[in-house]
């Protein structure tokens, strides 16, 4: 008998997701009532567009394109954060999200009570917190900083400890939104061990990052997204050239 065909972990089919971006933004009580006839005008940005796409099991995939191309909130998408406007998606599996910095850190609390709180709500119980708790601020490098509060971090620290939970936490895929961005030339070979256990542990990442270089190295595949709208998906080999080729044709 042969076996049924195992479906992909994550499947995007056609969707779009648009916002509305107000023209005029009256923020106070006397505007209103100076002005309570005057309506506000909106833009339609469309952040995405049909778009489409599969992601394997234990398949590293990319993500690329400029700012404003629409590859956070496909992330954002994925993890249940926004709906589409119409299209369909499917995660089969335990999600883990490093997508925004501090999105869901309570500045003021310490570092202690936000690695518990976060932890928590990522799944990890008060036993596998307990065991690795020691794990989490020494990957992150912020040991001494332990009892301080969130709003005297620096940005890189965030990233720091924020990545740290996200890689603790059990889960079947992992989002990252450009955690190679803030931090430093230390913390991103950090980041890099971290990838090359992954896809020996054979987790699946959606990888989106500006940092082309570590997208070749360690991405299966890639996708490129422009204003929205898929305009490549294949082997890093094959999109990196195109987005680059791109880039050239609006410089």
């Amino acid at each position: 008998m042969i076996a049924p065909a195992r479906r992909p972990i994550i499947e995007v089919h056609e969707v779009s997701k648009h916002f509305l971006l107000p023209h005029e933004l009256r923020t106070t009580l006397r505007e209103h009532f100076v002005h309570p006839l005057k309506r506000t005008t909106y833009e339609v940005n469309q952040a995405l567009h049909d778009v489409t796409f599969d992601v394997e099991r234990g398949e590293f995939f990319g993500i690329v394109g400029h700012n404003g191309s629409g590859k956070s909130t496909l992330l954002r998408i994925l993890a249940g954060i926004y709906r589409p406007d119409s299209g369909t998606y499917h995660v089969r599996g335990k999600v883990s999200p490093f997508i925004e910095l501090g999105v869901g850190f309570n500045y003021d609390l310490s570092a202690r009570e936000n690695v518990r709180i976060n932890a928590t709500l990522l799944g990890l119980s008060r036993r596998e917190l307990d065991e690795q708790f020691d794990e989490i601020f020494e990957f992150a490098e912020l040991r001494r900083f332990v009892d301080q509060k969130l709003k005297n971090y620096s940005n890189g620290m965030l990233v720091r400890l924020a990545f740290s939970i996200a890689i603790k936490a059990p889960f079947d895929i992992l989002l990252l939104d450009e955690v190679l961005a803030v931090g430093d030339e230390s913390f991103q070979q950090k980041c890099y061990a971290v990838f090359e256990q992954m896809r020996a542990d054979q987790k699946t990442i959606v990888f989106v990052s500006h940092n082309l270089q570590a997208v070749a190295q360690f991405c299966d595949r890639a996708l490129l997204l422009e204003r929205g709208v898929v305009r490549a998906l294949g082997t890093p080999d094959h999109v990196l050239p195109t987005y680059a080729h791109r880039q050239a044709a609006v410089s």
